[in-house]
């Protein structure tokens, strides 16, 4: 599945833009902090839109100023990772992903929750709170919610960044295995240039 994207935004006094194809796989927005990097994730989802241009993922037209086309967010079907997890407090882990299952049409669920739990590795936490979990533990919950709403692609906005040591090369074999196990085409955003090296398939520089 290839990401199509050629967009332009004024936000303030900057001008926000991307011009790039790729294909599979896992391809990085790379550049320094403040560069639009997540604005520009934020238009493929829907969040922000472009005062110009075209966003086309696996043959789908999501947005065209030119044709008047601007598809829902809801129907784009975008797994968004945040940086920081953006987790429930007053719901449970149980809960939690279960927001990703119950927001997703019949039609679109590929993966349950007891698949999604193995995958993860997230059994034991099924009853915390979200306060109770440790930085990678609520990361994991946060894709495992991604992934049960029924995403196309995932997009992901520096879900390493708030992280140890450890716990960035435990949440950097799940993205691995996102990439390369299930397959799903991810849109990541880092200005880390090792963990870019180790990840992505394809690098679009952003302002740099």
């Amino acid at each position: 599945m290839s990401f199509e994207i050629a967009v332009e935004r004024r936000l303030g006094d900057a001008i926000i833009c991307a011009d790039f194809t790729s294909g599979a796989g896992l391809t990085a927005l790379f550049g320094p902090s403040g560069a639009g990097k997540t604005s520009i994730l934020n238009m493929v989802a829907g969040l922000l839109r472009p005062d110009r241009g075209r966003i086309a993922i696996g043959g789908e037209l999501l947005f065209d100023s030119a044709a008047g086309i601007a598809m829902p967010v809801e129907a784009r079907r975008a797994g968004y990772v945040f940086q920081d997890g953006r987790l429930f407090p007053h719901k449970r882990v149980r809960d939690n992903l279960l927001y990703g299952w119950n927001r997703a049409l019949p039609a679109n669920r590929w993966m349950n929750l007891d698949d999604a739990v193995a995958f993860l590795g997230i059994g034991h936490l099924l009853d915390r709170w979200p306060r109770t979990l440790s930085g990678g533990e609520a990361q994991r919950v946060a894709i495992g919610r991604a992934l049960l709403s029924g995403p196309r692609f995932l997009l992901m906005d520096e879900p390493l960044s708030s992280l140890d040591a450890a716990r960035r090369e435990e949440i950097m074999g799940v993205i691995e295995r996102l990439r390369d196990e299930l397959a799903l085409p991810i849109l990541y955003v880092s200005h880390d240039r090792s963990e870019v090296e180790r990840l992505a398939g394809q690098v679009v520089p952003v302002g740099l």
